[in-house]
């Protein structure tokens, strides 16, 4: 796993000269809040010590060179040639630079190493974290002035225009926006956000990965999403305001349940409680109540296995486990389903016992030991300095 030192000196072995600039920019996860922001609802991200290190300088070649770190391998393009290639990984970052072309940003030859710590296919947004870190440092070199939410929003377009992703706005919000401490609630209609207290002292974040790799999650999350917009397009013949899941409520769903059908019903009332959930689990912070946190925690997760059905074996042995072991406060699945992490939290005293049973109970029933990685909120990409942050 890569350090910020490592990064720094593979850049100056490469290049031959030291980088002046050394950014950090973490992954994330989302506590609450699942398939929410596409209806335009609430999610509850946390940036976490998971991160990614770049060392960027602005070059005087035409040319703008870029090598990762952690696989060993380098991609060198003109400022004004970029296009996507077959180097997946740089078009992450070529991405980055097309949309600060587009934003009228003169970008100049400039050479990059980044390397870091968040697993991949873990569900803590890598993706989000490549671009927002070289979004920032080019913004920083460059002295451009584009704010926070802008370098979202040229992260997310790169995502989508580069590497094919047509993700929301959450991961690159929540790598640019984490605050230490904190978890942070995003509106996904009108990008308003606000922080809550998370007290990193009483509770550890820690994930459990099954494994499974997300092989339904492209198809199931486009049908998801269309069998959410018949149930709004049914509603709004009703109900002119219900513009999104994010209007409707469950007197709504209920009055007109026969012409939704059971299965439209059953994904629209999942999203409309997930909202509620999303705005309960707030109240709850800012009490300091853990444990009635993790219960509506609990309860996310049995909506995306019974009603949205977006859940698998995997991850509900992983969610039952952690039931039964003291000092946990809430599990549920985290991400867009059919594989992936659950998402546990969990008394420190109790982390090492937890991760124990939960592995136990997991081993017994498919055979193998899952992955945990533990990992606590903190700040959003910020420049690196001399202390290491």
């Amino acid at each position: 796993m890569s350090t910020p030192s490592a990064v720094a000196a593979t850049f100056e072995r490469h290049f031959g000269y030291a980088a002046p600039l050394l950014v950090r920019a973490p992954g994330r996860v989302n506590l609450i809040g699942e398939h929410t922001d596409y209806n335009q609802g609430f999610v509850l991200p946390a940036a976490v010590d998971k991160e990614l290190y770049f060392a960027v300088s602005l070059s005087e070649k035409a040319q703008i060179r870029l090598v990762s770190h952690d696989l060993n391998e380098t991609c060198a393009i003109a400022p004004d040639q970029v296009h996507r290639t077959e180097t997946q990984w740089a078009n992450y970052l070529l991405g980055v630079v097309a949309q600060l072309q587009k934003r009228g940003v003169a970008v100049p030859g400039f050479d990059c190493v980044f390397g870091g710590n968040v697993p991949i296919g873990a569900g803590m947004s890598s993706s989000a974290a490549v671009e927002c870190g070289l979004a920032f440092a080019l913004n920083q070199l460059l002295g451009t002035g584009i704010d926070k939410m802008e370098l979202a929003h040229a992260a997310q377009k790169a995502e989508h225009e580069y590497a094919g992703v047509m993700c929301g706005i959450m991961d690159q919000f929540a790598s640019l926006f984490g605050q230490a401490g904190s978890v942070v609630r995003l509106d996904c209609r009108s990008l308003e956000y606000d922080y809550f207290p998370f007290d990193t002292q009483a509770c550890r974040i820690v994930l459990c990965n099954s494994g499974v790799k997300h092989s339904l999650a492209d198809s199931e999350y486009n049908k998801r999403r269309q069998e959410c917009e018949r149930g709004v397009e049914i509603l709004r013949r009703h109900y002119p305001q219900v513009q999104s899941l994010r209007d409707a409520t469950l007197e709504q769903l209920e009055t007109h349940r026969d012409e939704l059908g059971p299965l439209t019903f059953r994904r629209c009332a999942y999203v409309v409680r997930e909202n509620e959930r999303v705005l309960a689990a707030c109240r709850h912070l800012e009490q300091h109540d853990l444990a009635a946190f993790g219960q509506q925690m609990y309860a996310s997760h049995a909506g995306l296995r019974d009603d949205y059905e977006v859940s698998c074996e995997e991850l509900d042995v992983l969610v039952e486990a952690a039931r039964q072991v003291p000092g946990v406060y809430g599990a549920r699945m985290m991400g867009g389903g059919f594989g992936g992490c659950t998402i546990n939290l969990v008394a420190p005293e109790q982390v090492e016992a937890f991760i124990g049973q939960v592995g136990a109970a997991f081993e017994q029933r498919f055979g193998r030991v899952p992955e945990t990685y533990q990992t606590t909120s903190v700040g959003g990409v910020s420049e690196i300095g001399p202390g290491g942050r």
